[in-house]
């Protein structure tokens, strides 16, 4: 995930501060030497570094602190507002005209995910009861238009096209086709190229004169580190961009890129792909960055992920039938097909608070649920409604039905039957009083000892 490494390094270095009662000067300076080593490592733009450090130690050698009961829980709150600021302080939200269409034209350099993020975007808008149209500008791209076409269907967004013709031409004809047929959102899928050049952005100049977009949000990819900081100056520099899409933060990137744009280019992130499905987008939120960072979880995050991706009526059959003890192998399959909905277990760890920053990725498999889906997949009706008449005969079918070993089988059997027990444990006995299980996605098995297989 984003910002491991430069998390890792900071609970180090608020460690050895916890360890002192009082901090002196030399403490806070040792600290801070620390924290711009840390911050230099994950990529963070040396001048950026430079300023947020000199923040940071200004404030923390204040008598605020230094006469404090709890210095070091201090200095955690001044480095965690400052970095706060440092990414925009708000979220930044699109800017919808009083008459529609709003147009935001999408661009960036080719590869960094533009064209998915477009329709990304659009899917989001969809949530918000917008009808976004997708627009082709990209006629140079070998299948841009049909990639296009493909993902806008998989958003359920229409997209308009007129082919290989001058793409300020698409343009203005895709935004009077939005007004005459009720689309109150266009997105403009502009052309990117391998590198920043005096073509594509007189082409762009050119679209922006003709359409006058509300937004020019710019896609970049945060696996390239400062190279996305220098594509957003030069971007901003030539087409004065609203915002920053900042793509794959689910990734293996050290995250600094998103400490630096705001800071360089003076524009905000507004949107933060995390993840390949194409509900994966999230509004940037600073104060939930800097949560995260910080080893503090995302709850928030978490809950809204779960509202939009969870099916709440659904997950309230399922969570009865546990209160009836007559949840079954059907019952834990769905129950995973809704954690699945909501992104990578790894990815939804990372945001609780108290256990994302203490679990390592390696300690995570991800391919354990699937395997255990296709175990439950490879049982009969009978077997998943009654698990207990599985024996060794029938354990050596599942098992090869699912390309998994008898042992996986049983441990997974013998995990659901710890389940059942411990939920008649905790009042599901007829003339017990009954306990309020959690309505959470992983709610009906939050609890047990160990969890089950990818959990």
């Amino acid at each position: 995930m984003a910002f491991e490494g430069l998390s890792d390094k900071l609970s180090k270095v608020f460690g050895k501060l916890k360890n002192h009662g009082k901090l002196s000067d030399k403490d806070v300076k040792e600290a801070m030497r620390e924290v711009k080593m840390a911050l230099l490592e994950a990529d963070v733009s040396f001048p950026v570094v430079k300023d947020f450090v000199n923040k940071v130690s200004e404030r923390a050698v204040g008598s605020e602190v230094m006469n404090s009961l709890t210095p070091a829980q201090q200095v955690i709150d001044i480095v965690h507002d400052e970095l706060i600021s440092l990414m925009g302080g708000e979220s930044s939200h699109i800017n919808f005209p009083s008459k529609p269409p709003c147009v935001i034209m999408m661009c960036g350099l080719q590869g960094a995910g533009k064209t998915t993020h477009c329709a990304k975007l659009a899917k989001y808008l969809k949530g918000m009861n917008r009808r976004p149209l997708l627009v082709g500008c990209d006629i140079y791209r070998p299948a841009a238009i049909d990639q296009l076409k493909v993902v806008g269907e998989r958003a359920g967004a229409a997209v308009f096209e007129l082919g290989q013709t001058d793409p300020v031409k698409v343009a203005k004809d895709g935004i009077r086709y939005a007004r005459d047929n009720g689309y109150d959102v266009v997105l403009l899928d502009t052309a990117g190229r391998l590198h920043i050049d005096e073509v594509l952005m007189d082409e762009l100049k050119n679209i922006k004169k003709e359409t006058e977009p509300q937004e020019i949000l710019l896609v970049v990819d945060s696996m390239t580190g400062q190279d996305a900081v220098n594509v957003a100056k030069s971007f901003n520099e030539a087409l004065e961009i609203s915002g920053v899409i900042l793509t794959k933060l689910d990734g293996d990137t050290r995250g600094g890129a998103a400490l630096s744009v705001l800071a360089v280019t003076g524009k905000p992130i507004k949107f933060a792909g995390v993840g390949e499905k194409i509900d994966d987008l999230e509004i940037f939120h600073p104060n939930r960055m800097a949560d995260r960072i910080l080893g503090m979880g995302d709850v928030l995050s978490l809950i809204e992920k779960a509202k939009v991706t969870v099916d709440e009526k659904e997950q309230e059959r399922l969570t009865k039938r546990l209160k009836d003890n007559k949840f079954d192998m059907n019952d834990l399959y769905a129950q995973f097909e809704q954690i699945e909905k909501m992104g990578s277990v790894s990815s939804l760890i990372k945001m609780i608070p108290g256990v994302g920053s203490k679990v390592k990725e390696e300690d995570i498999d991800e391919r354990r649920m699937y395997r255990t889906k296709a175990i439950i997949s490879s049982m009969t009706k009978k077997e998943r409604e009654r698990p207990s008449i599985i024996d060794a005969k029938r354990k050596r079918r599942i098992a090869a039905g699912s390309g998994t070993r008898v042992e996986d089988v049983n441990m997974l059997l013998k995990q659901f039957d710890a389940m059942q027990k411990m939920v008649k444990q905790r009042g599901g006995m007829r003339g017990g009083k009954r306990k309020r299980l959690p309505k959470f996605p992983m709610g009906s098995m939050g609890g047990m000892g160990g969890g089950f297989p990818g959990m």
